[in-house]
């Protein structure tokens, strides 16, 4: 027992004489539960609705009053055409589209049925589903809250037609295929570069490397490129088995995906040269990659919760993740089939983020790679 005792000790002795795993350990956790406990949730609130007003009178002003008074939706804005949300719901900065008649307040007034329709984006089903849900409460209750103003027994002759777009039949695995894509990429490459200088210097191989003709530039490429072709191969086995097994429809271009996915590598294998420039051990840089990185991406990227649900501090994180713009762009190809003058942005901004750490992790490799 007392050997044991001992050997306790001595464990813990040497954790506390290595700050960055004990930091890991302690500290990691601390974060992951303050940030996560807040994003990580299923209920689906402040749903973004466009609205396409064909009527314009104080009664459809009345209906969108309602929705944007409901803490489960929010009015982004109002247009007069139905044309006129499209983009909208391409680029996912609605989720529902509300479409109200010309002729909608006659209507109202006279006591008449009336059809307003309900455009969804169907790419997450089950977020969708839910705020169909919220939709036809909203509108059954409006209707209900008209007849009884009148004194009637009527629901107010307003019907809700439905009509979702992307995805019809609300397949879940429509939506989390296209991420698996790219969580796969995420952690397979920035994985493996986050060991790659690592397990060098663990080796005792990186001197010798210093001393090669090789110039820094080449000793990177050189450490990261079989990893980004490693990448390829799984874009091309992935993509296969989703369309051909899963069925996944890929109504977008074949070689735009492609591209955006070799983007998307450059900042994964920038992030794993980042993370390898900053670890001492591979066990480090595993753990730091896991805890600090992975982890919190996954969960604040919107593979899993959707990022409208979140506080809005934590939305703002939510932009320094890579994963949150290439979810939308692989998306978007697959389901909606939408090109690079809807999706620039997003790809604007995967190459901003991996220019950055790329350049923060050749700075830091300078005084490992000499």
């Amino acid at each position: 027992m007392q050997r044991l005792r001992c050997l306790v000790l001595k464990e813990f002795l040497e954790l506390r004489q290595n700050p960055r795993l004990f930091g890991i350990v302690i500290v990691a956790p601390i974060i992951q539960l303050t940030m996560l406990g807040y994003a990580a949730t299923t209920d689906v609130k402040d749903v973004p609705v466009v609205v396409a007003d064909g009527d314009r009178s104080p009664q459809s002003r009345n209906l969108i009053a309602r929705f944007d008074a409901s803490p489960n939706f929010t009015v982004i804005d109002t247009v007069t055409t139905v044309r006129e949300v499209d983009p909208y719901l391409q680029r996912g900065q609605a989720w529902v589209a509300l479409a109200i008649p010309q002729g909608y307040g006659r209507s109202i007034q006279d006591q008449l049925p009336v059809a307003v329709q309900a455009v969804a984006d169907g790419s997450d089903s089950n977020s969708t589903t839910v705020a169909l849900g919220y939709a036809t409460a909203l509108v059954g209750e409006y209707a209900q809250a008209l007849a009884e103003s009148r004194g009637s027994g009527g629901t107010g002759g307003i019907d809700l037609r439905i009509r979702v777009w992307f995805n019809p039949q609300l397949e879940s695995r429509f939506f989390m295929i296209p991420g698996v894509l790219a969580l796969l990429l995420l952690l397979v490459t920035a994985n493996l570069a986050a060991m790659a200088i690592v397990r060098e210097k663990e080796l005792g191989t990186l001197e010798q490397l210093n001393v090669t003709p090789l110039r820094r530039w080449e000793l990177i490429v050189g450490k990261l490129l079989p990893y980004g072709v490693i990448a390829l191969i799984d874009v091309l086995l992935v993509t296969a088995v989703a369309v051909f097994w899963f069925e996944v429809p890929l109504r977008g271009s074949f070689w735009l995906l492609l591209a955006m996915s070799l983007l998307y590598v450059m900042c994964t294998l920038a992030l794993g040269l980042f993370i390898s420039t900053i670890s001492d051990t591979q066990q480090q840089a595993m753990m730091t990659a896991t805890f600090f990185f992975l982890t919190p991406m996954i969960y604040l990227s919107g593979f899993i919760f959707p990022i409208e649900n979140m506080p809005g501090v934590i939305q703002y994180a939510t932009y320094l993740i890579p994963l949150r713009y290439f979810l939308v762009i692989v998306r978007g190809i697959f389901l909606k089939g939408i090109g690079l003058e809807l999706l620039w942005r997003e790809a604007a901004a995967m190459a901003a983020w991996g220019a950055v750490v790329l350049s923060l992790a050749v700075m830091r490799s300078r005084k490992r790679l000499g």
